[in-house]
C-alpha cells in the first residue's frame, strides 16, 4: 500500500515522502497514529502539487542565496572593539557582532548569527577570514577586519 507520510518516520522516511509499505503496517500503525494517510488519487494529486511548489520555492532561494553569493564574495566587513594598552581586545568578537556588521555595512537583514564561521576566537585586532552559510552547499567567503575604537 501506499502511503504519504506526515511526519517523519525512522527507517522509512521524512514527512511529505511517498512510500510503499505493508497493508498491515499502514492500517495498523501508521495511519492510526497520525504517522501517514493513505494515497489516494485525490491524495496524490495534492501531493503532488505541494511538491511542485516546494520544488519551486526551494530553486528560487538557491537563485537568491547564488546572487547574495556573488554580491559578498571577496568583500570585508568591519568590527570594532575595545582593547587594552598591549592592544589585546577585551573579550572577542562574536558571530552576533558580525551579524549586526553585515546588517549596517552590507544591509543583510535577519541574518542567523548560527550561519556565520569564525575560524577562531577573534581576541585581537587584524584581518581574518570568515564564511557565510548562505543556503546547503553555497557559501560567501569574507574578510573580518578587526579595529580597535
Amino acid at each position: 500500500m501506499k502511503v504519504i507520510l506526515k511526519s517523519d518516520v525512522s527507517k522509512l522516511g521524512k514527512a511529505g515522502a511517498l512510500v510503499d509499505v505493508s497493508d498491515g503496517h499502514a492500517r495498523n500503525f501508521l495511519i492510526p497514529k497520525g504517522l501517514a494517510i493513505e494515497a489516494t488519487p485525490g491524495k496524490l494529486n495534492e501531493w503532488k502539487n505541494e511538491q511542485a511548489r516546494l520544488k519551486a520555492k526551494d530553486e528560487k532561494l538557491r537563485a537568491e542565496a547564488l546572487a547574495l553569493q556573488k554580491k559578498l564574495q571577496g568583500k570585508s566587513v568591519t568590527v570594532e572593539g575595545k582593547a587594552g594598552e598591549n592592544g589585546k581586545l577585551f573579550g572577542s568578537i562574536t558571530a552576533a557582532q558580525v551579524a549586526e556588521a553585515l546588517e549596517a555595512q552590507h544591509g543583510l537583514k535577519d541574518f542567523d548569527k548560527r550561519n556565520i564561521k569564525l575560524d577562531d576566537t577573534i581576541k585581537q585586532p587584524g584581518n581574518f577570514p570568515v564564511s557565510l552559510k548562505l543556503y546547503p552547499g553555497i557559501q560567501a567567503d569574507m574578510t573580518l577586519a578587526v579595529k580597535v575604537s
